[in-house]
């Protein structure tokens, strides 16, 4: 029996796997090396993650993977709080590892992440060869949730759509400009606040504005990511809700550039039961 640990910012799930089969799935508060100690670590593993899985029996590995996990500095943070009561083994990497190895498994491929954010590698089967740095929805984050969300917004507050999206996006939403700028510019995670707009391009996206909008995003993502890992060869894999939800469009723009698209998952959780089920 084994541990497989998503975590994130806000929340982290644990999956509780025997043999290839997950029993169970508990929910901890978030848990990333960059924002919390290694105190508050090991004092949420040991209020909030130890006393649910006692029942279950011994552990005999943790498999952790997470945002703020790429560097061994940090990961060594999360091996010893866990190890500090969950005396197994502990492996501990980045949330585009998870990607890869769930996935692609043990074979070569190219594995995105489209969610809240973006990134991507190319994977050789067991390890990350290159990856190119998504910089954030700022500077990058190309076809990410927030990056759209901020396309949206950004054509919204300069009247770039149709009239009747633009008042049916503040219905819908209840904001004013007021309070976008508010969110955007003085509130915590306004990355988190940008990717919570985007589903309305999804209910929109027959619209010849938004889905322009999506689609050039999308190709903005695979001309200054994608394509420079140069293997056509290779199947692009994508993970995440944005992938997850526009996978018939990405499919159309991998094409354009002359790719093949593989797996497409929500969530990498599946696919690391798989992999570390016949390791």
């Amino acid at each position: 029996m084994f541990l497989i640990a998503d975590g994130g910012s806000t929340k982290t799930d644990w999956s509780i796997v025997s043999g290839n089969q997950e029993i169970d799935r508990i929910k901890t508060r978030g848990i990333n090396p960059f924002f919390q100690t290694e105190e508050d670590i090991s004092a949420e593993i040991r209020d909030n993650l130890v006393p649910k899985i006692k029942k279950y029996g011994s552990i005999e590995a943790v498999y952790f993977y997470g945002a703020g996990c790429a560097f061994p500095e940090k990961n060594e943070i999360i091996r010893r709080s866990v190890t500090r009561y969950l005396p197994v083994p502990v492996e501990v990497g980045s949330d585009l590892l998870a990607a890869a190895r769930a996935l692609c498994g043990n074979s070569p491929g190219i594995a995105c992440i489209l969610g809240t954010g973006s990134n991507s590698c190319l994977y050789d089967g067991k390890d990350i060869i290159k990856n190119i740095s998504p910089l954030g929805f700022i500077l990058g984050d190309e076809g990410s949730g927030a990056v759209l969300g901020k396309l949206l917004v950004g054509d919204v507050l300069k009247n770039q759509l149709p009239v009747a999206l633009q008042e049916a996006f503040f219905a819908e939403f209840g904001l004013t400009p007021a309070v976008i700028m508010e969110k955007v510019y003085k509130q915590p995670f306004p990355n988190r606040f940008l990717a919570s707009l985007s589903p309305f391009l999804l209910r929109h996206i027959e619209e010849p504005s938004i889905h322009d909008l999506v689609s050039n995003s999308f190709r903005a993502f695979f001309a200054r990511n994608v394509m420079q890992y140069g293997c056509l060869d290779h199947p692009v894999h994508l993970i995440g809700s944005i992938a997850w939800y526009y996978q018939d469009l990405l499919k159309e723009i991998a094409c354009e550039f002359g790719f093949r698209l593989g797996t497409i998952a929500q969530s990498p959780v599946q696919g690391l039961i798989r992999y570390h089920s016949v390791l």
